[in-house]
């Protein structure tokens, strides 16, 4: 890397790294480091009473406090943050002070990993600390860390600009406090889950990401080519119809815990890459699965904050069950003043007009209600609400409802205003399968790209006998915002989609050389502010640039024969000449 791209602590960064070298020390040493002690349990076992206890600590220079013969260093570890005591003199016992004068005072730096020896005891303020008689050198950073000060409880210089947060996830789990909490609260979240399915006796598979038809849901596909087979694939939408394939196979119960992928766009609550839970019990129906998931969702909710309740973007969500259950279409009914119950698309799209709703010809009668619901209702519904009996137009893949001609027996849970989880009888009559998945592409052919697509290996499996079964997919990504109190998708993913990262645009060096200026002198030029020829030939003070340039040579210690100032003024005159060409 051009020294000329490094920033001033970088640059006296690499520079220690260099002296510590020389000096015979390795900044990245291979030898394992023992470690026996965490910062959160020094402080808990700590006695005033008992004996000093002796502890191996390791983790990232957060702070120092540089008091002549003795300093404090905050050290951060996996679990928090521990004050270390440093003497000169019990650090260096013998007649060589440099490991405390040189290498601690003036090559360490915030960032940094140490390696700690020494006793816990408590300072005259108060403060549990490690008296340190051993430090060790783990690994060197070459970047500054943000300093973020707290005093008085405000924080100042404070490392929140979300595009940075989010781009170097790396960067905010160091600084920034609460935001590893939400990634353990997310762990959490997961083994809980995994636990209670583990123990109901259903088996965790793994089902393929990519697909050759992107089916078991409404969704716009990512497509891929597989070079090998020489077709085009999909990244899967769903786990659905592989995991009924595993149901007609045999198994009792099945789920999958994993990425699915829809392209549509990105917002606070949503992120085209997301994970899914979805399962699939045999003999089952769905209001049976309403009731496994009031349960599973107040074990999680217990595990991850301690109660069944948890604040949520300023409601207190209560899980505890259980949760009312009310059909689609009393609803609509309830917040339209709209009874929808057998009416044909047409009389729909009426309703929706006298609604001013914005609406299109590619949407056939189940986007019409799911609109509509969307719309006036959605949001409503702050506790957990089960929204049942969906109309069939909208559920292609759901078991008629028993007693209720033109319903099918499915539920989506609400939660804030927020779909959580969706959930059917499944349907297993292939006749009828088959004859859905003909609605569907008929949808398809009316414009809508969200339609499914057919799946005959999937008919196949039907037709070889699927038990009745019921399924549920839920969303892990927005349960665990609900179980953290995050009001945002990206604040519960560790490495959220994000736009490109800007980057100035600039000039190549030919381009540069061929106004006549030295190519040891363009990264020069550049780091002066010019990127382009454009720019440079905006200049309308050389000598501005010329003064700049004899800086940087200086500041840098780059050791070039200084440009003179003609030659400063011929360069930019040759850019002006090339732009106004």
């Amino acid at each position: 890397m051009n020294v000329l791209e490094l920033s001033e602590q970088e640059i006296v960064r690499r520079n220690s790294l260099n002296t510590l070298r020389e000096m015979g020390i390795d900044p990245y040493p291979a030898a394992e480091y023992k470690v026996d002690a965490y910062s959160d349990d020094i402080r808990e076992q700590f006695s005033d009473e008992a004996d000093a206890r002796t502890v191996s600590i390791a983790g990232r220079i957060m702070s120092r406090r540089i008091m002549g013969k003795a300093s404090f260093m905050e050290l951060q570890d996996s679990h928090g943050r521990i004050q270390v005591y440093i003497s000169r003199d019990d650090l260096c016992p013998g007649e060589n002070k440099d490991l405390y004068n040189v290498v601690f005072k003036k090559l360490l730096d915030m960032g940094d990993f140490v390696g700690v020896t020494g006793y816990v005891f408590r300072t005259q303020t108060g403060e549990i600390s490690v008296h340190a008689q051993s430090l060790t050198l783990l690994s060197k950073a070459l970047r500054p860390l943000p300093v973020v000060k707290v005093k008085d409880g405000v924080t100042y210089d404070a490392f929140d600009d979300p595009e940075l947060r989010y781009r170097r996830r790396y960067v905010d789990l160091i600084v920034n406090d609460g935001v590893k909490d939400t990634f353990l609260k997310r762990a959490t979240v997961l083994k809980t889950m995994r636990r209670v399915l583990d123990e109901a006796g259903y088996t965790e598979v793994e089902t393929p990401t990519l697909q050759s038809i992107a089916g078991g849901a409404s969704a716009r596909p990512f497509i891929t080519h597989f070079n090998a087979l020489d077709v085009d694939m999909y990244m899967r939408i769903a786990t659905e119809l592989y995991l009924k394939r595993l149901i007609v196979g045999g198994f009792e119960g099945v789920y999958e815990i994993g990425k699915n992928f829809r392209n549509e766009g990105m917002d606070r609550t949503h992120n085209p890459e997301f994970t899914c839970m979805e399962l699939y019990v045999q003999y089952k129906d769905y209001n049976w699965m309403m009731s496994f998931t009031e349960q599973l969702l107040e074990k999680i909710c217990v595990a991850v904050n301690g109660k069944p309740e948890v604040e949520f973007d300023g409601h207190l969500i209560s899980y505890k069950a259980p949760y009312r259950r009310l059909p689609i279409l009393d609803a609509i009914k309830e917040k339209t003043g709209y009874d929808l119950n057998g009416m044909d698309e047409a009389q729909i799209r009426e309703v929706c007009r006298k609604l001013k709703m914005e609406i299109y010809d590619t949407m056939g009668k189940g986007k019409l209600i799911d609109e509509i619901f969307g719309e006036f209702c959605e949001g409503s519904f702050i506790q957990p609400t089960f929204i049942i009996d969906y109309p069939v137009e909208m559920s292609p893949l759901t078991k008629m409802h028993r007693s209720k001609p033109g319903l099918t027996e499915r539920f989506e849970l609400m939660v804030n205003g927020k779909e959580l989880a969706n959930a059917y009888s499944e349907l297993n009559d292939p006749l009828d399968q088959e004859e859905r998945f003909k609605e569907q592409m008929r949808l398809a052919d009316k414009g809508d790209d969200e339609a499914m697509i057919i799946d005959h290996d999937f008919l196949r499996a039907l037709q070889y006998g699927m038990p009745p079964t019921s399924g549920i997919g839920i969303g892990i990504d927005r349960l665990v915002m609900f179980m953290t109190g995050k009001t945002t998708i990206q604040d519960v993913l560790l490495f959220p989609q994000m736009r490109p990262e800007k980057v100035a645009r600039r000039d190549k060096e030919e381009a540069f050389v061929a106004l006549g200026i030295p190519a040891e002198w363009v990264a020069a030029v550049q780091k002066a502010g010019y990127l382009t020829v454009e720019a440079l030939a905006a200049l309308d003070r050389p000598g501005k640039l010329f003064q700049d340039l004899l800086d940087i040579n200086k500041k840098y210690k780059l050791g070039y024969k200084a440009p003179t100032a003609d030659e400063v003024k011929h360069w930019v005159e040759q850019a002006q000449q090339v732009c106004e060409a």
